[in-house]
């Protein structure tokens, strides 16, 4: 049983008795979306606040599921139907044999992003990248997005990442674990990596984007099932143009969306005021997903050469 399949038997049932979501709302407009709380989803939050999703008759609720990973398994059991995945995990779940397809992109991060960070906690001694090995790390989710880039950094600097200990953490408890000493250093994702900051528990030691390619890197995308894309292809054609509708909203209204998205960050207002929006864009392209497949072959994170081809909704 892979690892994939074991997240469907532990968390289907919980998802689908909390929500009452089944093979029936497949045949509707409801839609239950699974997302992590991040800045990169501001158009999901400012399209359920602006009322984008209703005017194109989409009954749009929203699920926070913290750990990522946990995303392709409630959208196999159909206790979500859109979910805010992350393309190395997305990938990881095609590998274990479940049909995922890409809705949209969520966000794009080059060079000047400075995103994501790394960060080392106070009095924990990194002067190089060699220095991490035998380091506990906290990561949101093994094989997810930031694990992989870490790894990818980390190889790109000459480091073993096998030599690594990686604690695998819920991005809201990060702050909390490494001010206690549980890890020495972490990935976090925005607003979580603003907030260590803030609080003073670590230093930033270097950015993992300052590697990217010219044609930046999709931290997280929407994706779906490709069963529940093919009995709802008008649904997902709406849900996407919600969030560039969102998207286009944002860059006229910035105040507004960013209050938008505090409902769903829950942040302090000094932090949610200086919080960097990441560049936002639906667009994907086989490219984005290509650098994924890559990197992750690189890592031997797949036994299946994935075609990217494949992931893309047309």
């Amino acid at each position: 049983m892979t690892s994939i399949t074991r997240r469907i038997a532990v968390i289907a049932a919980p998802f689908a008795l909390a929500f009452g979501l089944g093979a029936a709302h497949a045949q509707t407009t409801k839609i239950a979306v699974g997302y992590v709380p991040i800045p990169d989803l501001m158009p999901l939050y400012v399209a359920k606040e602006q009322g984008f999703f209703d005017k194109r008759g989409l009954d749009v609720t929203l699920q926070t599921i913290p750990i990522n990973p946990n995303i392709p398994p409630a959208l196999q059991s159909d206790s979500i139907q859109i979910g805010t995945v992350t393309p190395s995990v997305l990938m990881q779940a095609a590998d274990s044999g479940l049909a995922l397809k890409v809705i949209a992109g969520g966000s794009v991060l080059t060079k000047d992003s400075k995103s994501p960070v790394i960060i080392v906690r106070k009095g924990v001694d990194i002067k190089a990248p060699q220095d991490f090995v035998g380091k506990r790390v906290g990561v949101a989710g093994f094989g997810a997005t930031l694990h992989v880039l870490f790894r990818k950094w980390l190889a790109d600097n000459g480091v073993d990442a096998k030599k690594v200990n990686f604690v695998e953490v819920a991005l809201p408890q990060t702050l909390d674990l490494m001010r206690g000493g549980t890890i020495d250093a972490a990935v976090p994702a925005e607003p979580f990596g603003a907030r260590m900051l803030h609080a003073g528990v670590g230093t930033a030691y270097a950015y993992v984007s300052d590697d990217f390619p010219a044609t930046g890197v999709l931290p997280i995308v929407y994706g779906s099932t490709s069963a529940w894309l093919q009995k709802n292809p008008q649904a997902a054609k709406a849900f996407r143009e919600a969030i560039d509708e969102a998207i286009a909203f944002h860059a006229k209204n910035p105040d507004v969306s960013r209050a938008n998205m505090g409902k769903y960050l829950r942040l302090p207002p000094e932090v949610l005021a200086t919080l960097p929006v990441p560049r936002l864009a639906t667009t994907v392209s086989e490219d984005h997903l290509r650098f994924w497949i890559d990197a992750m072959q690189a890592q031997a994170m797949l036994r299946t050469r994935l075609d990217a081809a494949d992931f893309v909704v047309r």
